[in-house]
């Protein structure tokens, strides 16, 4: 048998193999190695410090708080709208949450009743995730405090403090200044797409009406943030507040009302439906815009229930309803000065008298006046209300004529006062019937028989209370045709003057003498509103003019308004502006279905208003309170006055023994 031959070559070959094998296999694992350390070296050196910031960002998270909203102010600096702490309850769905189990074992802690525990499952379950939801406003700390004790035992629940609108007086301005309330699924809706993130806050409020909406966002603000340590499932541990981004709290907005006015107003007012309005007759500035009944706005920032919110919805004074801006109303006698000023324009001598029966019969009816004035001039008419000599002379003059007075005096129009909810009312003329009665072109003309119930403020005529105040304001000035301004200043700028304006395009002349006839209606004995006029405030006097305005049609001997439905009863109207021979300021008043008469409703309420408007300018006051001057004296009289050898008399109240000298009325043209 031969010895095993051995084949170097083979060997040979299977070594090279090997070595070939193991030189790649160390020249990968080398490559390895220095890609992984490169990594590493990347990581750790070059972008060590983005990795921090993440790592930072998953420990560390910021929460949005909402800023102050800013503050409202009247204009002497009186707070109308503030901020005022508030315990809330939140609650923050995570996914392992057994929302109902919360809900009821919250509802052991607070007061919570079956409702309103589907009403917050609903709101939790609708939220997104980690979202929190305000279960609860307004906790007390007992309430609060019973929370955060049990907080550790209930996941996804926190107790804190916030801050919540509040209004310190009431209904007083509820209409003008309006509320804030919570952000509803319109809201949204209409913010876009891609709504702020301050709007799905759930402490976040906007405006909801008045200067509360139409400046919400002056009113709101600039977010800030709060920095917050949390766990992997996003629950916070711990805050801290080194980190906290600071919020830009909203603009202050200073109004031109004046919260004493206002709160007079609407007190009396008492329980009688209409609006209140009071303007500076140098300025436009308004001072008072009330509308009553009103309602608490601090119940509509904490949400009404169902039950509350048709309560005000369906009663019958509409509480809810700016009757200052938004209802309009026949002005009645008040518009007179309009017709007044028409008939003077049109070249009546205010001279020519016109006598009044009682009635006046015109196109196969009779038109009634509430009285038997016998013979008047534009003077007498105006002091007396005289339907009689304005049915007759209005014939003379036209609705058109008319209608051009009324608007330059503000009628038929809204003012750039800064909130919502003007409505411009009606001023009729033969125009307006042609665009009024498009479909029906037999009632497009103008009749004669209309003219006369325009001309005493009836027919299609309507208007507001800021408008009759306007009027009145512009006729007390009898130069400039102001403008209203509410809005004085947003975060210290202000807002332009309501006398920036052009001239009356009306003679001084024929605005004297309307002038005159309403310093009569208020001063001279038989003016319609001479009792109930009276200021008491030494020679400062008032002029004014009554209204009164028909809701529905009489019959004969049928104007009683006892036993007859509020709904059916008249509206009272009352304008007015003092002092007369410096007129300051002006007022207009409006009782809805009154039905007493614009002097017995209205102008007892003019009056108290107009005293503290009166007396609350430091200039007025001084008038007021400046002492009777002393009589002179003479050879024969001594120091007190008296003549040595005159019959001792008691002595007359000041208030008595020196009359004020009545203002000078203008009985012909001047």
């Amino acid at each position: 048998m031969g010895e095993p031959s051995i084949f170097f070559s083979e060997v040979n070959e299977r070594q090279g193999t090997f070595h070939r094998r193991a030189f790649l296999m160390g020249g990968l694992t080398g490559i390895g190695l220095l890609t992984l350390g490169g990594r590493l070296a990347q990581l750790q050196l070059v972008e060590a410090q983005r990795y921090q910031k993440l790592s930072a960002g998953n420990q560390f998270n910021f929460r949005l708080a909402p800023p102050p909203r800013g503050l409202i102010l009247d204009r002497n600096g009186v707070s109308l709208a503030s901020n005022r702490p508030n315990f809330r309850l939140l609650v923050s769905r995570s996914k392992e949450m057994d929302v109902e189990k919360t809900v009821a074992e919250l509802a052991l802690l607070l007061p919570m009743d079956e409702a309103r525990q589907k009403r917050v499952i609903r709101d939790i379950n609708n939220s997104p995730r980690n979202a929190p939801v305000a279960v609860m406003e307004d906790m007390t700390w007992e309430e609060f405090s019973r929370i955060n004790v049990r907080a550790p035992e209930l996941p996804g629940v926190t107790a804190d403090m916030g801050e919540v609108r509040v209004y310190p007086f009431g209904g007083a301005f509820a209409h003008v200044i309006g509320y804030v309330a919570k952000i509803s699924d319109r809201d949204l809706k209409e913010a876009g797409p891609n709504p702020e993130p301050l709007l799905l806050h759930p402490g976040f409020r906007i405006g909801k009406q008045g200067v509360e909406k139409a400046l919400d966002v002056q009113l709101r603000g600039k977010p800030g943030a709060n920095k917050v340590e949390v766990d992997a499932r996003g629950r916070v541990v711990r805050a801290d507040p080194e980190g906290d981004i600071p919020s830009i709290p909203g603009k202050e907005v200073r109004l031109t009302l004046d919260a004493d006015i206002q709160n007079r107003a609407l007190e009396v007012m008492g329980d009688e439906s209409g609006a209140i309005v009071v303007m500076d007759c140098r300025s436009g500035d308004i001072l008072c815009m009330v509308s009553a009944p009103s309602f608490d706005a601090n119940r509509f920032v904490r949400g009404l229930s169902g039950p509350e919110y048709r309560a005000l919805a369906d009663y019958e004074r509409k509480p809810l309803l700016d009757k200052a801006l938004s209802g309009t109303y026949p002005p009645g006698s008040t518009f007179k000065t309009m017709t007044a000023l028409a008939c003077l324009e049109a070249g009546i001598n205010p001279e020519e008298r016109v006598h009044c029966s009682g009635g006046w019969f015109f196109g196969g009816r009779t038109f009634h006046c509430w009285g038997r004035h016998g013979s008047q001039n534009v003077h007498d008419a105006i002091k007396n209300s005289c339907d009689v000599y304005f049915y007759t002379m209005s014939l003379r003059v036209g609705p058109d004529r008319i209608a051009q007075v009324a608007r330059a005096f503000g009628f038929g129009q809204t003012f750039d006062i800064g909130i919502p909810g003007q409505k411009k009312g009606t001023v009729p003329d033969r125009e307006w019937k042609k665009r009024a009665f498009k479909r029906n072109p037999a009632n497009q003309t103008w009749y004669p028989g209309e003219t006369p119930s325009y001309a005493i403020g009836q027919g299609a005529l309507a208007v507001n209370a800021l408008q009759l105040c306007v009027m009145t304001a512009r006729l007390a000035n009898g130069k400039k045709a102001l403008n209203p301004r509410l809005i004085k200043s947003v975060g210290g700028v202000e807002r332009p003057h309501g006398d920036d304006v052009p001239d009356l395009p009306f003679s001084q002349e024929h605005l004297n003498i309307v002038r005159g006839g309403m310093a009569a209606v208020a001063n001279d004995t038989g003016g319609t509103a001479y009792r109930q006029s009276q200021l008491g405030l030494g020679d400062v006097k008032m002029a004014g003019k009554t209204g009164t305005a028909q809701v529905r049609s009489y019959g004969a001997g049928s104007r009683k308004m006892t036993g007859v439905p509020w709904r059916f009863k008249d509206h009272n109207l009352y304008v007015a502006f003092a002092p007369y021979d410096d007129p300051r300021y002006a007022l207009s008043v409006i009782i809805q279905h009154g039905g007493m008469g614009g002097a017995t409703a209205g102008a007892p309420r003019a009056r108290e208003v107009m005293r503290v408007a009166l007396l609350k300018d430091p200039e007025v006051r001084a008038r007021i309170e400046r002492p009777l001057p002393m009589p002179e004296l003479t050879p024969e009289t001594t120091a007190d006055g008296v003549a040595p050898d005159a019959p001792i008399e008691t002595p007359t109240p000041p208030a008595e023994a020196a009359a004020p000298t009545p203002a000078p009325t203008p009985e012909t043209p001047r």
